[in-house]
């Protein structure tokens, strides 16, 4: 008797997802409008592999004893252990490291990619996910840190934000430090400590409070440990959240550090409106040394539950002085910041602001295939986006394509048109609103200014009529 064949149930992995044809045309506009801006000011790209030896990310790792916790870890044939890259950042750290000798300093990069992490995924929250990060390696000056809150001021501009809807918010992990130190924070809890008062936005002072004693139990029931402080000791962490610690009474060099950035910010025209002092800007990771900042917006959007929430933090960074001397034992100075570009997307197009895609001409097969074809190469010729219908022959099948497509228009060469010089031309958009407002055969026919009929010659001329009133 024979079995059936096995076969591999088709599902994505927990905490993945497929992205199709809008969002993706969307997040490449919104790329290539932050590249220009980060350009614009003289930084240039660089790309680094997706893999990286674990021991490399070092501070990266949540726990470095467990390669495969935080992380995706394999090991090669080597038997060395490899990690895909948790941020754009530990990456950054050992190519300078490895090219120090040879880089202009300071050495002024961006970087754009896929970044992975090996963490329970939630609503809105993917184990995979796409950062822009810019940086400054080689200078200690706080302008340095200024330029880049000045240039993500900017490309958030640039995305047709206004003034307002945004704003960058910089504190000091010297007074974080000085706060764990009243504290009496033993150095090995210091990791867990971080990472539950950055999430202060999402889970509020009950849940932060949690995560900084025995732990938290989420909406699935799943437990996450906390780091083990008493009562005594998260009360004096949680003060960083009442507002404790204002500017005028920071130590010398911390007012120093934050009113130099903030004066260099103010007198190139980013006021407190743009960029401001916030002591509750804490920042999850444990190698910031100096200042840390986080771009947030400010308006309502609807999340995924259809739920209105304040959208918060869609870029983040600071100084980190101690990364680089992990290979070479020579510190090097240097700041960045990085743009969660999936976040910012779904911001941008709940407020409409990702623009449209170009429209999409489809030309029908109807009879000679190659004749469609060269339709469809005239219009791309013109700087249209046309495709040639490639499936069935029916010409029903062929208008629902282009419909299901989002096709603007339809192009169609028949015998007819073939015979007498002309072509056909069908508006799917104005057709359809035709198609809900007439009730007998006459007005359809009455209302056929949703297709048009040309001279062969006029296609492109025609083309650019109809579609230049939606442009």
């Amino acid at each position: 008797m024979s079995q059936k064949p096995s076969r591999p149930k088709a599902r994505l992995p927990r905490g993945f997802r497929d992205r199709e044809a809008g969002e993706i045309a969307a997040e490449r506009t919104l790329i290539e409008t932050i590249r220009r801006v980060y350009e614009s000011y003289g930084f240039s790209p660089l790309e680094t592999p997706a893999f990286e030896y674990t021991d490399a990310l070092g501070k990266f790792l949540p726990d470095v004893d467990r390669p495969n916790e935080g992380v995706f870890s394999l090991k090669d044939d080597d038997e060395q252990w490899l990690s895909l890259r948790y941020d754009l950042t530990a990456p950054l750290a050992r190519y300078v490291a490895e090219n120090f000798q040879t880089l202009p300093k300071p050495f002024r990069r961006y970087q754009v990619g896929p970044v992975w992490r090996n963490e329970k995924p939630g609503p809105g929250r993917f184990r995979e996910f796409t950062q822009f990060d810019a940086d400054t390696v080689g200078s200690n000056s706080p302008a340095a840190d200024a330029e880049l809150l000045m240039m993500v001021c900017d490309a958030l501009e640039a995305l047709g934000l206004k003034r307002g809807e945004y704003v960058v918010k910089v504190n000091s992990r010297k007074l974080l430090d000085g706060v764990l130190q009243a504290a009496n924070v033993e150095p090995a809890r210091r990791g867990a400590v971080l990472r539950a008062i950055d999430k202060f936005d999402r889970l509020g002072e009950g849940g932060v409070r949690a995560l900084l004693g025995e732990g938290r139990k989420d909406e699935s029931g799943d437990f996450t440990k906390g780091a083990g402080l008493n009562n005594e000791q998260i009360t004096s962490i949680m003060t960083l959240f009442a507002g404790a610690g204002a500017i005028a009474e920071l130590d010398q060099n911390l007012a120093e550090d934050i009113a130099a950035i903030q004066a260099l910010a103010s007198r190139s025209g980013y006021a407190e409106d743009r960029i401001t002092f916030d002591a509750g800007i804490i920042r999850g990771l444990e190698y910031y040394t100096g200042p840390v900042f986080e771009a947030q917006l400010r308006f309502p959007v609807t999340n995924e539950a259809g739920e209105t929430v304040v959208f918060g933090s869609v870029a983040g960074g600071g100084r980190y002085d101690d990364l680089v001397a992990r290979f070479t034992g020579q510190q090097v100075p240097a700041t960045g910041i990085s743009i969660g570009v999936s976040r910012l997307l779904a911001a941008l197009r709940s407020r409409g602001l990702t623009g449209k895609d170009q429209p999409l001409i489809v030309v029908l097969a109807m009879g000679d295939t190659a004749r469609s074809f060269a339709a469809a190469r005239e219009l791309r010729a013109a700087g249209f986006r046309a495709e040639a219908y490639v499936g069935t022959k029916k010409v029903p099948d062929q208008l629902k394509y282009a419909d299901k497509h989002g096709a603007a228009l339809v192009v169609m060469e028949g015998d007819d048109e073939r015979a007498g010089g002309k072509i056909a031309i069908k508006d799917l958009k104005r057709g359809a609103e035709v198609a809900k407002t007439v009730e007998t055969r006459a007005e359809w026919v009455g209302a056929r200014a949703a297709q048009e009929t040309v001279e062969r010659d006029r296609l492109v001329e025609k083309v650019r009529d109809i579609l230049a009133p939606k442009a």
